[in-house]
């Protein structure tokens, strides 16, 4: 099933991250987790699967979308849903493993909110990029997009495809969302050297 890159789409995006994805990493940042989380929706009507968050804590590969896969695959729903009728939303474009578990779990798509650049400049939280260069010899946006297992989208930039008034109630909820992201991150940097995360 196609996907809508419209403005109803982003309006569901930015609610659920608000709504179910925020106050699970608020939990999870009180307990030395980073501020990375995601969640699945149904294609057909955008309806919450699962929403889950950043617990590397209990493992340092428990990122938000590979703890969220964890999750999903431990509950009963997972008997009863089809991965290729879900959507992926990550808060942070996901890293080399989280896009990979996203391949190996069966998703066509993903969706993010903040980019590598945002992790690595607002919240101090480097790994991506270098990992992108390190390992691949990569530049930032240097992966492909739109490849044989799946179509990554950034959530700003499909808000800046949209006409001026469907796009600015969206740059408003975003910005409550970034406002709130913020505050969990200076948290998170202020508490991180007490945790046992190989790379905080």
């Amino acid at each position: 099933m196609e996907i809508n890159e419209n403005a109803d789409l982003v309006r569901r995006l930015l609610t659920v991250m608000e709504n179910d994805i925020l106050p699970l990493t608020e939990k999870g940042v009180e307990g030395g987790n980073k501020v990375f989380g995601g969640a699945l929706m149904r294609k057909s009507d955008m309806s919450l699967v699962m929403a889950q968050t950043n617990n590397e804590t209990e493992n340092p590969l428990w990122h938000g979308e590979v703890h969220l896969l964890k999750c999903f695959y431990e509950s009963p729903v997972a008997k009863r849903e089809a991965t290729r009728d879900m959507i992926f939303l990550s808060t942070h474009e996901p890293c080399t493993m989280c896009m990979s578990a996203i391949a190996w779990a069966g998703f066509d798509n993903f969706f993010y909110f903040f980019s590598h650049q945002d992790s690595r400049d607002s919240f101090a939280i480097p790994h991506d990029l270098k990992m992108l260069k390190e390992v691949f010899g990569l530049e930032p946006g240097g992966y492909n997009h739109d490849n044989a297992f799946w179509r990554g989208r950034g959530i700003f930039d499909i808000i800046a495809a949209l006409p001026e008034d469907e796009a600015q109630p969206l740059i408003g909820q975003a910005g409550r969302i970034r406002a709130r992201y913020s505050e969990l991150s200076q948290l998170y940097q202020k508490s991180k050297d007490a945790n046992a995360i190989p790379l905080n």
